[in-house]
């Protein structure tokens, strides 16, 4: 730990504001200044030195060169509504640009970036999630589909692809527990129980829009379910059946053929004393990762903050999140303060957390601390991959294939989080938050922000 915090320095609230002259000449010699976009009070700095406090009428040979680089002129942009944003110098720490940094605020799809470090940091990189089929030993004609959490297992047809590339497929277990069935002389399923009782709780957070649903950007997230709940698994906002678990079973009853066209289904837990009978294991939990960070995928953000939060002993529930993201991430010396995790999508308003957390755990990943080298390589590069390839062209072209950032967008929220390889070296990272009443062409008026940061890179002023 002592090697992190001399890593990752962070640079504490309480500093700011500090009476004393100490800290008046620290930050006189060092070339700060204070923020006066008005968007809140400006720290509380005292102007007048203390009697002890000396201050050097000229600038000597130790001092640190004021700051010349402005982007006052992109910052003051109308259509970036009330702008929180930070950047820092990602190797120091040092912040050389603060915009209400320290407050709190939704996030938008940003926190899948926080989803992602908290799965890495619980279940790992290799992790699989499972789809078990069970039999009752003493009548055979009852199986068991038991959820286990798998988002991507897919009803589509042998050779055929979903949203998620190489998912495993209900076919697979039919054709597994036709092959046991055919070894124990079971010629006919009665029933096959749904089980979808591994996550506590909701499948519905209470702060979504149904909305959402209906345009097919999430559904009700239950440990049984196939394709993300879609309708059409080729298409990533397709409608949603809005009863994942039936669903499922429907499907795995057709794949089954004509042994199991009678068959009942019941949503249940599975009786103790089944058997396990057949199995499938989805892609490695680093595919899931590139996939929600390249796409924005909603519904599977959501089923890995379960996954982490079952991996740590909590229930799975949506209200086991905020504690079960800052025990997994309680290692990597980020300051929770004010942070509060409803989701894990972004999608929810009631999401808090600030643009100077998000930046900082930028930083751990450009250092790619821990397995956190997976979220960098995952991130969309401006103008060139992912939701950010159609971004940042014209006269911001110059961005190009420098930033590495998320992107998020919910009604009154837009935001991009992320990595810059400025134009004179030095690697920043950096969050903008444009909120409430923002322009049309918001989405350009931060990517012509973000470009601006590149541009200036350590010479960034914070006038």
């Amino acid at each position: 730990m002592a090697k992190l915090a001399d890593k990752f320095p962070y640079l504490r609230e309480v500093l700011i504001g500090s009476g004393s002259g100490l800290v008046v000449l620290t930050l006189i010699i060092g070339g700060f200044a204070v923020s006066s976009e008005g968007q809140s009070a400006a720290p509380e700095i005292s102007e007048t030195p203390t009697e002890t406090a000396t201050v050097s009428p000229t600038p000597t040979a130790s001092q640190t060169p004021i700051k010349t680089c402005s982007v006052a002129e992109e910052a003051s942009n109308p259509s970036l509504g009330t702008l929180q944003a930070v950047v820092l110098n990602a190797e120091t720490g040092e912040v050389l640009y603060d915009r209400d940094a320290n407050k709190p605020a939704a996030t938008a799809s940003v926190m899948k970036t926080l989803t992602a470090a908290a799965a890495l940091m619980t279940v790992g990189p290799n992790f699989r999630a499972t789809t078990k089929v069970f039999s009752d030993p003493n009548s055979k004609s009852v199986i068991s589909l038991v959820g286990g959490g798998d988002v991507t297992l897919s009803k589509t047809p042998v050779g055929a692809q979903s949203v998620y590339r190489d998912a495993p497929k209900l076919s697979t277990l039919a054709t597994q527990v036709r092959v046991w069935a055919e070894r124990n002389n079971v010629t006919q399923i009665d029933e096959i129980i749904l089980d979808s009782t591994m996550f506590g709780g909701s499948a519905w957070e209470s702060s979504w829009l149904r909305k959402d649903q209906k345009d097919g950007w999430i559904s009700e997230v239950t440990a049984l379910i196939t394709d993300g709940d879609r309708v059409k698994p080729q298409a990533f906002t397709s409608p949603k059946t809005g009863r994942p678990v039936l669903s499922a079973g429907e499907a795995f009853k057709k794949e089954l053929g004509d042994f199991a066209q009678t068959a009942l289904l019941v949503e249940s837990p599975t009786p103790t004393g089944f058997v396990e009978i057949a199995s499938v294991q989805s892609q490695p939990m680093s595919r899931w990762i590139t996939h929600i960070l390249q796409t924005s995928e909603n519904i599977e953000s959501e089923m890995i903050a379960k996954l982490v939060s079952k991996d740590l002993g909590f229930d799975g529930s949506f209200e086991s999140f905020d504690g079960a993201f800052k025990r997994a991430l309680g290692t990597t010396g980020l300051d929770f303060t004010g942070v509060k995790v409803r989701d894990a999508s972004g999608l929810s308003q009631l999401n808090m957390v600030s643009p100077k957390f998000m930046a900082e755990l930028m930083r751990l990943v450009n250092a790619e601390f821990a397995d956190f080298g997976q979220i960098k390589r995952s991130l969309p590069i401006a103008g060139e991959s992912g939701t950010l390839g159609g971004r940042f062209k014209g006269d911001i072209v110059d961005a190009t294939g420098k930033i590495f950032a998320k992107n998020g967008y919910i009604i009154g929220v837009h935001t991009l989080n992320g990595i810059i390889n400025a134009k004179d070296g030095t690697t920043l990272t950096f969050t903008i938050y444009a909120l409430g009443d923002v322009g049309s062409d918001v989405r350009t008026a931060i990517d012509t922000l973000a470009t601006a940061f590149y541009r200036c890179g350590n010479e960034l002023s914070n006038e």
